[in-house]
């Protein structure tokens, strides 16, 4: 498959997460009477990781991630020369679901995108009141983690045909785990997004959700390799 078309994939599938699961934040979490939660948000997230898996693993590895890529470079299972194709591929395609998901939002009488719009954020901005350490090590982890179900799940030696059931639920797993740290990043694809439309303070918290996520995936990718050795 070319380039342009994986490219193309990585955009489309990184609009689906962005819009899927920031969009059942926005959207659906706290609507009365049904709202869905944070049990409801962290199944949104590994629902379109796991649709998009199926949908386009087969063409682009279905990345939808930076710090996947990143990782996945790092653990000897991508090629460098494609790394950074992908990371704007996929934070055009982030960019394109939070647009989205404001013209939708917007449309309701009384929103207001400084209430959050599902961007990610510690101190003040974080769900539960966690510091900037309590952030940056639960970022820094659970994406390690991530990886490390990632790399494990699509070895060849691993159960075929499964890889997006592990990874789709890995990422529920993480959600469930990190929502109320930091809205769950381990994405900075997904961060940049909501970031853009919020601007001031999520802007300038937006380097950890780079840093954090990408540190981790390259350590989980490293630890996976290392481990499986014979």
């Amino acid at each position: 498959m070319n380039l342009s078309k994986r490219l193309s994939a990585e955009a489309f599938g990184t609009f689906w997460l962005v819009f899927g699961g920031c969009g059942s934040a926005v959207l659906a979490a706290a609507f009365p009477g049904v709202g869905i939660g944070l049990l409801g948000v962290s199944f949104a997230f590994g629902l379109t990781v796991l649709t998009m898996a199926y949908a386009i693993g087969h063409i682009s590895g279905c990345h939808l991630n930076p710090a996947v890529s990143i990782g996945l470079c790092a653990g000897k299972r991508f090629p460098g020369k494609e790394v950074f194709p992908y990371i704007a591929a996929q934070v055009v395609g982030g960019l394109l679901g939070a647009w989205v998901l404001f013209l939708i939002a917007s449309g309701k009488t009384g929103f207001n995108v400084a209430d959050g719009f599902a961007s990610n954020g510690f101190g003040a901005h974080s769900p539960g009141g966690y510091t900037m350490m309590a952030a940056l090590i639960a970022e820094f982890v659970l994406t390690a983690m991530f990886l490390l179900i990632i790399m494990g799940a699509t070895d060849k030696r691993a159960p075929q045909g499964f890889a997006p059931i592990a990874i789709g639920l890995g990422l529920t797993l993480i959600h469930l785990i990190g929502i109320p740290v930091t809205n769950l990043s381990v994405n900075p694809a997904r961060s940049t997004g909501p970031a853009i439309f919020v601007g001031g303070w999520a802007i300038e918290q937006l380097w950890l959700f780079w840093f954090a996520p990408i540190a981790g995936a390259i350590a989980g990718a490293l630890l996976y390799n290392w481990i499986s050795e014979d």
